[in-house]
C-alpha cells in the first residue's frame, strides 16, 4: 500500500491570482502546512514554496512558484530528487466538474482540460497519482471557462470551498497513511 510523501496544492503565483478559484489547491496546502506545523519557505531547487514535515514520517508540501501551465516543473524537480513515485504523490487543484462545496479523492484518470494536471502528465511521464480536487463549480459555457477559473468566487462560494477543504484537511492523516478507501468513504458521503 503506498503512503502520500508528496503534497502539491496547484494555483497560480502572485497577489493578483490569490484569491481565484484557481487557486483552491494553493489554499489547501495552506491550511494544513499550517495544521502539521510545516513552514513553506522558497526553494529555487524545486521551484516552488516547499516545506518538509519534521517527524519520523517524512513528507513534503510544495506550491509551485510557476503558472499553472508549468506546475510540473515543481513535480519533476521534486520526485528526482526525494525518489519519489507517482502513486506516493497527493495533487490538490480545482475541479469544474464538482459542484461548490465538495471535494474529491481520485487516483489516476485524465487531466480534463486541466492545464495543471497537463503540464505533470508530461514532466513525470504518468497520471498514476491522487488527486484531491476541489469543487468549484462550472460557469455553463466552456468559453467562459478561462475567466471563471481567474475570477474570485463569491464569498457564499469561497466559504463553500473553505469548508471542503476544511473537511478534506481533516482526512491527513488517513490520506497520508495510504487509508485511502477510508478517507473517501468520509469524503464522498460527506454532505
Amino acid at each position: 500500500m503506498s503512503q502520500i510523501k508528496l503534497f502539491v496544492g496547484l494555483g497560480n503565483p502572485s497577489e493578483k491570482y490569490s484569491n481565484t478559484r484557481h487557486n483552491a489547491g494553493f489554499w489547501w496546502i495552506d491550511l494544513v502546512a499550517h495544521q502539521q506545523n510545516i513552514k513553506l519557505q522558497s526553494s529555487d531547487k524545486f521551484f516552488s514554496s516547499f516545506g518538509k514535515s519534521s517527524n519520523a514520517e517524512e513528507f513534503y508540501f510544495a506550491k509551485p512558484n510557476t503558472f499553472m501551465n508549468d506546475s510540473g516543473k515543481t513535480l519533476a524537480a521534486i520526485t528526482k530528487f526525494y525518489k519519489i513515485d507517482p502513486n506516493e504523490i497527493l495533487v490538490i487543484h480545482d475541479d469544474l466538474d464538482i459542484e461548490v462545496g465538495q471535494a474529491k479523492l481520485k487516483f489516476g484518470g485524465s487531466h480534463g482540460g486541466h492545464n495543471g494536471l497537463k503540464s505533470i502528465f508530461a514532466s513525470i511521464s504518468s497520471q498514476d497519482f491522487w488527486r484531491l480536487k476541489i469543487g468549484i463549480g462550472h460557469p455553463g459555457e466552456k468559453h467562459l471557462v478561462i475567466d471563471y477559473v481567474l475570477k474570485n468566487p463569491s464569498s457564499k462560494e469561497r466559504n463553500l470551498i473553505d469548508e471542503s477543504i476544511e473537511i478534506s484537511s481533516q482526512l491527513f492523516n488517513e490520506i497520508a497513511s495510504g487509508q485511502f478507501e477510508k478517507a473517501m468513504l468520509i469524503l464522498h458521503t460527506n454532505k
